[in-house]
């Protein structure tokens, strides 16, 4: 029988990265791409005050406009990061910005914040929150994270992410400020620790009751930046790191001929580095926040030893590009074997 799924997935391959990645947004948007199964109870996870019906969120960059988040989040996904979104609209870098490194089962991207900006983002949003004829509001299947960003030019960061917390905070279940794209000049540098903290004091102070607030960070700082990042984190009032965004190093390993791109990898060839810093950041923690794990993740193996190093979470986002759909099966069957084979018998042991 023919795989509509896989079809689709092996058609958008072979298109023009970007055409394709508009496409797919198109195609789930309109459900179009399938629904998941219900997941196994044993895969629930509850942390930040919610509850996530499996470990496995999308990583943001994906659906940049929320314009597919209930198709997204009805394919199997425990959660849907939506965004970045910038307080305007920008239209990003020139293309081509956007390289598969298919032999190395990476991408480097170099989009830029590309962004509908904020009003329409809202207004993508809005239709989710309606209620039906009944006045009921139907509950997304996943709890739905929003990430904010800045713009390239014009941006006061202790204005911006303040008033972009405000406009986001009545529809996300959790908030992520990326200081980490590296495709935006001066944004990696408000990850340092004074900046960090002014950043949070401005957000807190403007916006008490917010949803629980994560910090996604760059796998390219030192490992002695992490500390005083996550302490900052933690005085600050935040909820939660994300541990990492793409990187701008070239393991000498690359074979694709996109290699020398610029711009941020993504993907399988990161799979070291983000190991290494959920390790640091993981003994350094201590439970005390939220950590999500995204980089390099592609097995179900890898999701359950990055929930034992301190993850509590993780986000897919080059596998799913290279998969499509079928990988949260794949994911999710083998972490369940996975945890038989540990004698795990729910991820909530994981946490005791």
């Amino acid at each position: 029988m023919l795989d509509i799924g896989k079809t689709a997935t092996w058609l958008l391959r072979r298109l023009d990265p970007e055409t394709a990645h508009e496409l797919a947004i198109h195609s789930i948007a309109r459900g179009l791409a399938g629904h998941g199964r219900p997941d196994h109870s044993a895969l629930r996870t509850d942390i930040l005050g919610l509850s996530f019906p499996n470990p496995i969120g999308l990583a943001a960059g994906f659906d940049k406009n929320a314009r597919a988040v209930r198709g997204l989040a009805n394919l199997g996904f425990g959660f849907v990061e939506t965004g970045t979104v910038t307080p305007r609209p920008q239209p990003g870098n020139p293309r081509p910005r956007l390289f598969r490194l298919t032999e190395d089962r990476a991408i480097i991207n170099r989009m830029g914040f590309n962004s509908c900006g904020i009003d329409r983002f809202c207004q993508n949003l809005a239709p989710l929150f309606r209620p039906d004829r009944n006045g009921q509001v139907q509950p997304a299947s996943a709890p739905l994270g929003i990430n904010l960003g800045i713009n390239k030019t014009g941006a006061d960061p202790l204005v911006d992410y303040p008033a972009l917390v405000g406009r986001t905070k009545s529809y996300a279940d959790y908030i992520t400020i990326n200081l980490s794209s590296p495709n935006t000049p001066g944004l990696r540098d408000l990850q340092a620790a004074d900046m960090l903290s002014r950043l949070l004091e401005a957000i807190q102070t403007a916006h008490p009751d917010r949803p629980p607030l994560l910090v996604k960070l760059a796998p390219d700082l030192g490992d002695k930046a992490y500390a005083p990042i996550l302490q900052t984190a933690i005085d600050g009032g935040a909820d939660g790191l994300i541990l990492t965004n793409t990187t701008l190093a070239r393991p000498e390993s690359l074979r694709s001929p996109h290699r020398a791109e610029s711009g941020g990898l993504s993907g399988a060839p990161l799979t070291e580095r983000t190991w290494d810093v959920l390790e640091l950041v993981g003994q350094l923690n201590a439970r005390r926040l939220c950590l999500i794990s995204s980089g390099g993740i592609e097995t179900g193996r890898d999701i359950l030893a990055r929930l034992k190093l301190g993850a509590d979470l993780v986000q897919v986002y080059t596998a799913f590009i290279y998969e499509g759909p079928a990988l949260l099966t794949r994911l999710k069957q083998e972490l369940l074997q996975e945890m038989s084979r540990s004698g795990i018998h729910s991820l909530a042991a994981l946490r005791r």
